[in-house]
């Protein structure tokens, strides 16, 4: 794919809350959505998204359980800075390594770029073994699918694409 917005749930299934990112794609890809919308689960394969980005979008957008401090649940959408460029003495990623600046960095590693980054996070609860979210960040998914969707409408509205076709 050339172009367009590339929506990426990350996160372990297996550790409760980090699967946040994997049940937000999951919904929000059974939503009608613009044209030019990729919604993929990257589950822990942190090197496949790296590559997949090389294909050239015009934006990412990283769903994914991000600690900060705040009530578990909490929702923040946030487009982080551009780093300095890679250089050659920067190690590409672990193939399980997941967070957004390990995929990024291994992108312009691989002498990719994505036009603009956002990250959609959710405060968790507990990043333990366990297949279940846990009630707040369970409560938060409604809330989360329908920021991502805002977002998508968002960042493609300038280029006159928001609407789902």
């Amino acid at each position: 794919m050339s172009g367009g917005v590339l929506v990426a749930g990350i996160g372990n299934i297996f550790q409760s809350d980090d699967a946040f990112g994997v049940e937000v794609a999951r919904r929000v890809r059974q939503r009608k959505l613009p044209d030019g919308v990729r919604v993929e689960d990257y589950g822990i394969r942190g090197v496949h998204l790296a590559y997949e980005l090389l294909d050239g979008y015009d934006a990412l957008v990283i769903v994914d359980a991000l600690p900060m401090g705040e009530p578990p649940g909490t929702l923040i959408v946030m487009e982080p800075e551009p780093d300095a460029p890679a250089t050659g003495d920067q190690p590409v990623m672990d193939a399980h390594a997941m967070s957004p600046d390990v995929v990024l960095g291994t992108l312009a590693h691989l002498g990719g770029h994505v036009g603009r980054t956002y990250v959609l996070g959710c405060q968790p609860a507990t990043l333990e073994e366990g297949m279940m979210l846990s009630p707040p960040v369970a409560a938060a998914i409604d809330g989360a699918v329908e920021m991502c969707i805002q977002l998508v409408a968002e960042i493609l509205e300038p280029a006159g694409k928001g609407t789902p076709s």
